[in-house]
């Protein structure tokens, strides 16, 4: 039984665009259908790291 899942989103992008990928992560998951249909039965985490 999947109890958790949790989600590391590696994004090509440099540092001056860290604020909006923050923004854009922080709304993700309310606008993700996958997440609406999970959440009440899966935890599910994200983060999201910068490659250069």
């Amino acid at each position: 039984m999947i109890r958790r899942i949790h989600v590391t989103y590696r994004l090509r992008a440099g540092e001056e665009h860290r604020e909006t990928v923050e923004r854009v992560h922080a709304m993700h998951a309310d606008r993700c259908p996958v997440y609406k249909t999970l959440k009440d039965a899966i935890e599910i985490t994200t983060e999201f790291v910068l490659d250069p």
